[in-house]
């Protein structure tokens, strides 16, 4: 009889234990879907929801304020995101508000952040849609590293090349860098034109000098004379 006592005793202490567990669970469940406070539903339409999944929970300043109530494909480029969201929250979210898919930490669920608007516009309504802004995706980033990476390996072995070609005086610029001929034309072109220019001074000095050129530059250094007064 005692023993048959104990039993019993041992099973109340479950069954309290258990329905305490199932209630708590219960209610974590209802409050992170806001099933025990007054809520309203909005929607948006995305082209790709990039692995937002219902019950998934939407953020605004940071804040928890409702979750996705369900998602549905309206054709192959969109697709219709419902949410449910606190009453209380609807004040600061306007009818120009904007969704946009982010995650809960670098490995994190998929949320939803919603950004509240202009301070001007009006407040939303039961049932309206707001506007999204296509996420950045972590695919995109690295198939655009990946071709930045393989241009940048291009661009370093024609850089090399061309260097090599010229090097070894391959190609119009390299024998032009290795001709000798080609520098010692350049280096008598430059000594040329030198002795050319004291060439014209040596002569218009002697012109200066000469009975029947002598009188044609002293009007013309008159003239310039009567122009700077």
């Amino acid at each position: 009889m005692e023993k048959e006592s104990i039993n019993k005793i041992k099973l109340g202490i479950f069954l309290v234990i258990g329905l305490s567990i199932l209630g708590t669970g219960t209610y974590f469940i209802g409050e992170s879907n806001q099933l025990f406070s007054s809520t309203f539903r909005i929607h948006s339409v995305f082209k790709d929801i990039n692995g937002l999944q219902v019950g998934n929970s939407i953020r605004f300043a940071g804040m928890t304020i409702g979750s996705i109530e369900s998602i549905n494909m309206l054709s192959d480029t969109s697709v219709q995101v419902d949410m449910v969201i606190d009453t209380d929250k609807m004040q600061f979210i306007k009818k120009d508000a904007t969704a946009i898919i982010g995650s809960d930490g670098l490995m994190g669920n998929k949320i939803l952040n919603i950004n509240p608007g202009s301070i001007s516009g009006k407040i939303i309504e039961e049932e309206d849609f707001i506007g999204t802004i296509i996420p950045v995706s972590f695919d995109n980033i690295i198939q655009q590293l990946s071709k930045t990476s393989e241009n940048a390996a291009l661009i370093t072995g024609d850089l090399a090349m061309i260097s090599g070609n010229i090097k070894n005086g391959k190609g119009t610029i390299g024998k032009l860098f290795m001709d000798s001929v080609f520098a010692e034309n350049i280096n008598g072109t430059i000594v040329n034109v030198k002795d050319g220019a004291e060439s014209f001074t040596q002569n218009m000095n002697a012109a200066k000098k000469s009975i029947f050129l002598r009188g044609l530059f002293k009007k013309k250094t008159r003239a310039e004379d009567k122009k700077k007064k």
